[in-house]
C-alpha cells in the first residue's frame, strides 16, 4: 500500500534506483521490527516516513554521489515515454532544492515531492505544525529569489 510513496521518496535521496529499492526494503524491514516503538496510533504512514529518513540518512553517509547539472536533463525524443516526464520533473525539483539547507529541502520535497500534508510533514520531522508552515514559506521565498537572480541555486 505504501511502497510507492515510500520508493518514491527513496528516489529523491538516493544516487540510484537500486539504492533506493534497497533503502525501501530496508525502511519496512525496520518499521516490523520497531513496531512495538509505533506511538502515533492512525498516522501509520508518518511513521513510515520518519524510518525512511532515518534509512536515507545512514545511506547518505555512506555515499553521495554528484547532482546532474540541469542543462543534462534536457529531453531525448527517445527518451519520451509516458513515465519518463515524471522522472524528469523530480529530477528538476531535486536539482533545484538542492541548493536549499537540510531542514528546508527535506520540508519541500515531502510537501511537493510526495504530496504529504502539512501536518504530516510535521510530524515526520518532529517539528511544530506553526515551525513547518514557516520553514516551507522561507524556502519557497529562498527559492523565487534565487529563480529570479537566474536560474539553480
Amino acid at each position: 500500500m505504501f511502497y510507492s510513496e515510500i520508493l518514491r521518496y527513496c528516489l529523491w535521496h538516493a544516487p540510484d534506483r537500486s539504492l533506493a529499492q534497497d533503502a525501501a526494503q530496508e525502511t519496512f524491514i525496520k518499521a516490523l521490527r520497531y513496531f512495538n516503538r509505533y506511538t502515533y496510533k492512525g498516522n501509520f504512514r508518518p511513521f513510515l516516513y520518519r524510518i525512511a529518513a532515518n534509512t536515507c540518512i545512514d545511506m547518505h553517509r555512506k555515499s553521495r554521489p554528484p547532482d546532474l547539472p540541469l542543462d543534462e536533463l534536457t529531453a531525448d525524443p527517445a527518451c519520451l515515454d509516458p513515465g519518463f516526464e515524471d522522472v524528469r520533473s523530480d529530477m528538476i525539483l531535486r536539482q533545484l532544492v538542492g541548493g536549499l539547507p537540510e531542514e528546508l529541502r527535506e520540508i519541500v520535497l515531502l510537501r511537493f515531492g510526495q504530496d504529504l500534508t502539512m501536518r504530516e510533514i510535521a510530524k515526520i520531522v518532529n517539528m511544530p505544525l506553526r515551525t513547518v508552515q514557516t520553514r516551507l514559506r522561507s524556502a519557497l521565498k529562498r527559492l523565487k529569489k534565487d529563480f529570479e537572480k537566474g536560474g539553480t541555486p
